[in-house]
Parts: structure tokens; C-alpha cells; sequence
């Protein structure tokens, strides 16, 4: 434990001092090139001005092509080949892919994540952000509410495993579902083997994450709506639920579609929780699970993992592209 502590601050020292010498080194060079009697002196500082901002970001730039954008051209290159990654198949590996029946079913389990998750876990973050804010132990109950989003998603499923936990038919139950249903007369269930519905198990887990994100952003987007405006209402005789639905939500639903999206790419790469949850047995594969299948078990097949992994990515893109537009329109109109 104590050389692993020790490797880690030593890690930490030599990034910082790697940074700061980077820094001073780049400047100096920058400010000895610049000053060669080469063209005016306003032209080297305008020089200057271009170049340092470059020099500073360089090493981002280099770090984003090695571990992102070479892979994804890799990847490219690599859903034309064979299983091995060297004879060249042409769309042979797209073709599979819409007549595989593990991958419609990975689809029909994605379809269903995005259907379900973004929408409950925005609407649940959105009505706690209401109702937290009119009680005085509000800031504790978001907090409690928030707490899920600092576990990683193993460390959530580990302790939903517990919560869906079946010891069989005639042994004591220590599932907190289990022991619920068990109180209510009814016979003990193992949850995340029934088909078609244990997927909806599974998304409970995400659900519960990412309301708190959901909560966060849109509790502060309502402080953003005038009281003069809710007060006006009440003072019309709109009743809670016209004010909410009325007023409330039109005036935030810009920052609705934001959270929304963005939990969105958070279920098109869901894998963690499927992985640790089941292993994609049991019908709850879904794009991730079948991609990690494909590369990583039975040999490894770089073609076809290659494939599922730009189908995911063309997946994901459409709902980044909107999110972008959707950004860029909001700051043209301030």
C-alpha cells in the first residue's frame, strides 16, 4: 500500500514538473525565435500572439490523435477486414450485422434503454428539483439524491446485486426486493434472469444514477424563473400543477433537451452495469456487451467487434450533432 502511495505522488511530482518545464521551455525558445531580426517588430509579436497558444495546446492535440483519433480511423479501416485484420471483406461485416440475430436483440435492448432511461431520469430529476426546493430539508434530500452519481457504475451494480439477490425457492432471502415481495405473500423471484424484463431492472440502476445529474442541472435552470411569474399565476388562481406544466417547464425546457441528450450518450455507451449485472446472459446484451463479446472472448474477432463499434459510434453521433446545434443556436440568440 505504501509504494503504491508513493509511486502515485511521485507520478503526480513528475507530471507537475514535466508541465512547468514544458511551459518554460516553450516560451524561451518561442521568445529566442521570435527575436532573430526577422521581419518588423510588430509582425513578430503578432507571431508570437498566433504561435503561443498552439505550443500550450500541442500536447493535448498529440495525446487526443494518439488515444482518439487514430483508433477511430483504425476501427474504420478494420470493420472491412476479416476476423484476423488482414484480408480485406469489403461490407461483408455490415452486411452480418443486420441479419445476426444477438445483434437485433442488442438493438431492441438499446431501443428500450433510450426510450426508458433519459426520459425517467430527467422527469424524476425534474420533480425532485421542484419539490426539494419547498421544504426545509430540501438541500439534504438532494443530496442524498445526488450521492448515486459518485459511485461508479460496478460499484452501483455491486450494491443493486444485493437489492435483486435470490438464494432460491426454500433458502433465507437477503434481496431487499425479494424480501418486500416475500412480505407481501408472494414467492421470491430471481429478477435479472427473466427475460424482457430484466432489462428494465438493469435501467433501474442507471435511472438511479443519473437523476441526481438530472436534478442538479435543472434545479439550478428553475432559479432562473422569475417569482414575479409564479406568483402572478397563483395569484390568477392557477393551481401547482398548471404552474409547473405552464410555466415551470416551457421556461427550462431548453436545459430539459440538454439533459436529456446528454443522458442519452450516456445509455447508447452503457456496458459497465450489463457487464457486471448479468454478462449480457439472459437477453440483456446490448451494443457495448456484444462489441466486448466479439473482441475480447472466443479468440477475438477484429472485423466484427470493429463493426458494432461503428454502428455505436454512428449511434451516438446524430445526438452529439444536435446537442452541438442546439448549443450554437442558444448563444446566437443571447
Amino acid at each position: 500500500m505504501t509504494d503504491q502511495v508513493i509511486q502515485t505522488i511521485s507520478a503526480v511530482l513528475v507530471s507537475i514538473a514535466f508541465c512547468l518545464l514544458y511551459f518554460a521551455g516553450s516560451n524561451f525558445v518561442l521568445d529566442k525565435i521570435i527575436h532573430l531580426p526577422i521581419g518588423s517588430k510588430h509582425g513578430r509579436e503578432m507571431l508570437r500572439t498566433n504561435v503561443r497558444p498552439w505550443l500550450f495546446i500541442a500536447p493535448a492535440l498529440l495525446l487526443l490523435g494518439t488515444y482518439l483519433v487514430y483508433p477511430l480511423f483504425e476501427t474504420f479501416r478494420l470493420s472491412f477486414y476479416d476476423a484476423t485484420g488482414e484480408q480485406f471483406v469489403g461490407l461483408a461485416n455490415f452486411r452480418w450485422v443486420f441479419v445476426d440475430q444477438n445483434f437485433l436483440l442488442t438493438i431492441r435492448n438499446n431501443f428500450m434503454w433510450l426510450l426508458v432511461v433519459p426520459a425517467a431520469a430527467t422527469a424524476l430529476g425534474l420533480v425532485v428539483a421542484v419539490l426539494a426546493d419547498r421544504v426545509w430539508w430540501g438541500g439534504f434530500a438532494k443530496s442524498m439524491v445526488f450521492m448515486p452519481m459518485a459511485i461508479s457504475f460496478v460499484g452501483a451494480s455491486v450494491i443493486w446485486k444485493f437489492v435483486y439477490d435470490f438464494r432460491g425457492p426454500e433458502a433465507d432471502q437477503i434481496g431487499i426486493l425479494n424480501a418486500i415481495v416475500m412480505g407481501m405473500g408472494f414467492q421470491p423471484q430471481a429478477w435479472v434472469t427473466i427475460p424482457f424484463w430484466n432489462n428494465f431492472f438493469l435501467m433501474a440502476i442507471l435511472i438511479w444514477i443519473q437523476t441526481g445529474f438530472a436534478m442538479v442541472i435543472l434545479s439550478a435552470a428553475l432559479r432562473g424563473v422569475p417569482n414575479e411569474t409564479i406568483e402572478a399565476a397563483r395569484i390568477d388562481g392557477a393551481s401547482e400543477l398548471q404552474i409547473f406544466f405552464e410555466i415551470m417547464v416551457p421556461q427550462v425546457m431548453s436545459t430539459i433537451l440538454v439533459v436529456w441528450t446528454t443522458i442519452t450518450i450516456t445509455v447508447l455507451k452503457v456496458f459497465d452495469i450489463v457487464m457486471a449485472m448479468t454478462g449480457g446472459q439472459w437477453d440483456t446484451s446490448v451494443l457495448g456487451n456484444l462489441m466486448y463479446d466479439w473482441m475480447f472472448r472466443g479468440g477475438g474477432d477484429y472485423g466484427r467487434s470493429s463493426t458494432l463499434a461503428m454502428v455505436l459510434m454512428f449511434a451516438v453521433v446524430p445526438v452529439m450533432a444536435f446537442n452541438i446545434r442546439r448549443f450554437r443556436t442558444e448563444e446566437a440568440q443571447r
